[in-house]
């Protein structure tokens, strides 16, 4: 089976490290999503805004690797206790296939680009691809007693942020909610407990510096490109 990729979604994620682990977790995240030339007709799209939410199907674009392994070391166990990679939604996979459940906001047909849909709480680099678009139906999409595994035990993981005030004036209104969620899910990579080390993310056009001790991680510089 060859996949064809549709379209690509944009974000205000340049680089990996920082991205959200899962979709949803971070709702005010947005992109946009660009059809390739030969699917941007707004009749593929009929019926979509009825819905609610819909269901990403997109590559791990950046996920280089030539060989599978059959388990893998979670972020959120530590990043040193292994499980098996299907019982993970690792990147490294035989197939670097992912999925991700977002908002619907809104559809505008562009002169140039046709349809673009908008979404929100996005987990995904900007540029992924995406090879399939469906609607997320409550009446079987949602299971009430399901399960969370080993993921449930490490959901409520946060950080307390605290961001000097002579820094958070670098940063727009609009954008200070979303970059304090950002660092409250600790994107620091999760075998490494080093509390003297300067971490960075970089969203939008902003890169912030931050350290983390103990459970509370302090922005330390803000800088903008």
């Amino acid at each position: 089976m060859e996949l064809k990729t549709i379209a690509h979604i944009f974000t205000d994620f340049p680089e990996k490290f920082g991205i959200p682990r899962q979709s949803g977790l971070i709702p005010s995240l947005c992109g946009k999503i660009i059809f390739e030339p030969q699917y941007r007709t707004m009749d593929s799209l009929r019926g979509i805004t009825d819905f609610s939410h819909l269901w990403l199907i997109w590559g791990f674009s950046e996920a280089k690797k030539e060989n599978w392994a059959a388990t893998v070391a979670p972020p959120r166990l530590g990043g040193r206790k292994r499980m098996g990679v299907f019982a993970t939604r690792a990147p490294y996979r035989p197939n670097p296939i992912a999925l991700s459940s977002v908002s619907l906001i809104k559809i505008e047909n562009d002169e140039k680009l046709g349809p673009v849909i908008y979404v929100s709480g996005v987990d995904m680099l900007s540029g992924t691809p995406i090879y399939d678009i469906k609607p997320y139906l409550p009446y079987c999409d949602c299971h009430f007693d399901a399960v969370g595994g080993f993921a449930e035990d490490v959901l409520s993981h946060a950080l307390e942020v605290i961001f000097p005030p002579e820094l958070l004036e670098k940063i727009l209104p609009e954008d200070i909610k979303s970059i304090r969620e950002i660092l409250s899910q600790d994107p620091r990579t999760a075998f490494i407990n080093d509390e003297e080390r300067i971490w960075g993310v970089s969203y939008k056009n902003y890169n912030i510096r931050f350290t983390v001790k103990e459970n509370i991680l302090t922005v330390c510089e803000v800088s903008i490109s």
